[in-house]
């Protein structure tokens, strides 16, 4: 069985995230999510206009392999250094709000929901999706390199 595990995950979160922004019609981006950075250690806004819909696939990813997992080491996960000067860079978290939000609206979605106190895991739903689109990259992959049959 093929699993997220098996396919490249620059491919497989750009996939999540066009499935994301054509069938789920819970995760949309709020109107302040186009003028806001990602973060303190960030300079500007996001170039990418579908920002919103790669992070709730990346999210996806990220449960998907390490939950439970908190937005804690999320928003540690997607932050970055900062620039202070002739000193070294400083990690600084992303920002809290851009990562829960998305988070809320996938529950909403029903592919994430709550462990007790733990964190976040990916649902049946959730997982199943994952698992579905990573399928159909690695049958593409086969197609084009017959070589990777003997994996999957």
């Amino acid at each position: 069985m093929t699993t997220a595990y098996d396919v490249p995950a620059d491919i497989l979160i750009k996939r999540l995230a066009e499935h994301i922004k054509n069938n789920i019609t819970q995760v949309t981006p709020p109107e302040w999510a186009f003028y806001v950075k990602t973060g303190s250690h960030t300079e500007r806004p996001p170039t990418d206009k579908n920002w919103w819909y790669n992070r709730a696939a990346s999210l996806l990813r990220k449960i998907y392999f390490y939950g439970p997992i908190g937005v804690k080491e999320l928003r540690s996960a997607y932050g970055g250094g900062k620039s202070v000067g002739y000193a070294l860079r400083h990690h600084r978290d992303a920002g809290g709000t851009a990562v829960r939000k998305v988070i809320q609206q996938l529950e909403n979605a029903g592919l994430v929901t709550k462990l007790d106190n733990k964190g976040r895991i990916l649902t049946s739903k959730g997982r199943s999706l994952v698992d579905r689109v990573s399928k159909e990259i690695f049958e593409e992959m086969i197609k084009s390199n017959p070589e990777l049959k003997k994996y999957g």
